[in-house]
């Protein structure tokens, strides 16, 4: 079996396992609905430089990512995935985030294959249950900024990078005499490192995890959020 393959069948059997959240966050009493999509698919740019220690994660083997825009009031700058809040003109998650990758990277949801969700994710800042939405890329199409007001950047970043214990570590966030520390990744680009921290960061930190992909990394070290 291809990597490619390969990493798909494993996608899919973790999706369909209908197993505990892939990260334990607490409750959140009346929050609203909301779905991300996960796609992964074979890059269209340059491959990663690392040779990830499983099988299944080919250098070609990528993520769709965004740069959210500086000017948001919303987590301005963050890199997420693709997705929002599930509308009322919305069949279920998986048609919230289908709609919203569409509306923000201009992909075409007709060659997304939907492998199956992970459990919702409660978001205590926003208040918001998010679904994961975990999708393969069977015919990939072009994507890019929709509306510069949203995002700042679209790109699909080399899931390899990713696992790259050199471009791992944590970001702090120390406020009111609390500190906060959650999974990072630097991922290359042509205008310099994206910091991805966060939801995003902790999601792809659990299911890399659940995969079985992640190669140890140093916890210790600390990398400086850039909005």
């Amino acid at each position: 079996m291809s990597g490619a393959a390969s990493a798909r069948a494993e996608l899919a059997a973790v999706a369909a396992s209908g197993a505990a959240p892939v990260v334990q966050l607490p409750e959140v009493p009346g929050a609203r609905e909301a779905a991300v999509l996960v796609l992964f698919g074979v890059l269209d740019g340059l491959p990663s430089d690392h040779e990830a220690r499983t099988a299944a994660v080919s250098r070609d083997l990528d993520v769709l990512l965004l740069a959210r825009a500086t000017t948001l009031r919303s987590h301005p700058g963050q890199i997420a995935f693709p997705g929002g809040r599930v509308d009322p003109g919305d069949h279920d998650p998986v048609a919230a985030a289908l709609r919203e990758a569409e509306e923000e990277t201009g992909l075409d949801p007709s060659g997304v294959e939907v492998l199956g969700t992970l459990a919702p994710l409660p978001l205590e800042y926003s208040r918001h249950l998010v679904t994961p939405v975990i999708g393969w890329w069977r015919r990939p199409s072009a994507v890019r900024v929709v509306d510069v007001a949203e995002s700042a950047a679209v790109f699909r970043a080399p899931v390899a990078d990713l696992l790259d214990p050199a471009q791992r570590g944590v970001t702090v966030v120390r406020r009111d005499g609390h500190e906060w520390r959650g999974p990072a990744f630097l991922v290359p680009h042509s205008t310099g490192d994206h910091v991805v921290w966060g939801f995003t960061a902790m999601l792809l930190d659990g299911l890399f995890t659940r995969l079985g992909w992640t190669e140890p990394w140093d916890a210790t070290r600390e990398i400086p959020i850039v909005a």
